[in-house]
């Protein structure tokens, strides 16, 4: 096995642990007004780097692994690292449910409270 498709299992084994959210879970949350009031934009108006990243997500959650291309894998990895990163700062002590924190991390196909 080729260390491109060893490098494409890991990355799909770690997004299969990093998104816990259905695409229909996830599809319902981005249409929430506490969804699109979290993050940044890269143009500093419209749409989220998170919320851009959660349709992104719903897309690659509905294609087969073996339908997978390079940028998704990409996106993937991406994911990944921005769910690990944000886990790492544990978040609100009080409030986790209404918490930017959660709602970031869900934009990202991660609920912390699942």
């Amino acid at each position: 096995m080729s260390g491109k498709a060893l490098d494409r299992d890991q990355i799909w084994a770690d997004f299969g642990e990093a998104v816990n959210m259905s695409p229909a879970e996830l599809e319902t949350w981005l249409k929430t007004d506490e969804s699109e009031a979290v993050g940044w934009s890269k143009d500093g108006g419209g749409e989220t780097v998170g919320h851009h990243s959660g349709r992104r997500i719903i897309e690659i959650k509905h294609k087969k692994k073996a339908a997978l291309t390079d940028d998704d894998y990409a996106h993937m990895r991406k994911v990944v690292g921005y769910v690990h990163r944000h886990l790492a700062q544990a978040g609100p002590k009080e409030d986790r449910e209404g918490s930017p924190w959660r709602h970031s991390l869900m934009n990202w196909g991660h609920d912390p409270l699942k």
